[in-house]
């Protein structure tokens, strides 16, 4: 018999391949964990629909899933509704910040043009974006005019 909660826990762990401080539950990608006897149905949501991680994502459920002895795992991507960076929580956000990340701000309610994002090094909010895109398609690269530090920042969807 597979233990629901145990698989729900080990799944909820699995890191986020690109934003490796945050697990995939706290992403708010990981949407549902259910089973049907042996068969074990775990429901995900993309960050956005071209996410070139979501074959590693899937690959690190099903083996963390195995670990804790649920063997027959799909791993079901459901695209509505759409994944926003509202669905990351504060304590994320928090450890974004952390890691040098500067978090999303809002993404529901009026589309607000960013001129400048908080440097989450120094928190100055004395900084400029320098690239649209950084090391994934989901941040931009910024940089601080004060402490001279460039950062990330993640983009609000």
């Amino acid at each position: 018999m597979v233990n629901l909660e145990a698989v729900r826990s080990a799944v909820a762990e699995v890191p986020d391949p690109e934003l490796v401080v945050l697990t995939i539950a706290e992403l708010g990608i990981l949407r549902d964990v259910a089973a049907e006897g042996e068969h074990v149905v775990v429901t995900i949501t993309p960050t956005y629909s071209g996410c070139p991680a979501m074959e590693a994502i899937g690959s690190d459920i099903r083996a963390a899933a195995a670990a804790v002895g649920a063997d027959d795992v799909e791993v079901r991507t459901v695209l509505s509704p759409a994944w926003t960076t509202d669905w990351i929580d504060d304590a994320a956000r928090g450890k974004l910040a952390a890691h040098g990340i500067a978090p999303p701000g809002p993404a529901t309610g009026t589309v607000s043009l960013t001129l400048s994002v908080r440097c989450p090094q120094c928190g100055s909010p004395d900084t400029g974006e320098v690239s649209r895109f950084s090391g994934t398609g989901c941040k931009s690269l910024w940089s601080c005019r004060t402490c001279r530090e460039p950062f990330e920042h993640m983009k609000a969807i």
